[in-house]
């Protein structure tokens, strides 16, 4: 099929379908308006509906998830400090590795950095589990 029919063809049919969903809205509103026994639902009154459900939904929920927030926290800052641990431990080998040039020496720098990232990724991770621990402390 060449693409100039392809597109008549598809630009034909969508029109017809936009007619006949047309046509099938307005029969239905005919219909509804026919018999006005029950009005459908306004947007305020839909809209309030779904904010009063939002709101109960978020309320159940927290209430649900409560308990499991004060151990969800302490497992978290247990799991960063374990990480950090890893990067302390990575920084410390890198900086043994060149201990050699602690003063002078073509890797000085790099024993400077890999010493200023093994301090703070420890110290990151030494207050990671210091308030893990503080926080168990007070369950």
């Amino acid at each position: 099929m060449k693409p100039e029919k392809f597109g008549r063809v598809l630009g034909v049919g969508f029109r017809v379908a936009g007619r006949l969903a047309a046509g099938h809205l307005a029969a239905q509103r005919s219909a509804t308006q026919a018999h006005p026994a029950t009005p459908p639902p306004t947007v305020p009154d839909a809209a309030r509906a779904a904010k009063l459900l939002g709101k109960a939904t978020g309320r159940g929920l927290g209430g649900f998830l409560r308990p499991f927030r004060r151990v969800g926290g302490i497992l978290w800052l247990e799991v960063t400090g374990f990480f950090f641990g890893l990067f302390a431990a990575y920084f410390g080998v890198d900086g043994w590795r060149v201990r050699s040039s602690i003063f002078h020496g073509p890797e000085h720098r790099h024993w400077i950095i890999s010493a200023i990232a093994a301090s703070l990724f420890l110290y990151l991770c030494l207050s990671a589990f210091w308030r893990a621990r503080r926080r168990s402390a007070s369950l």
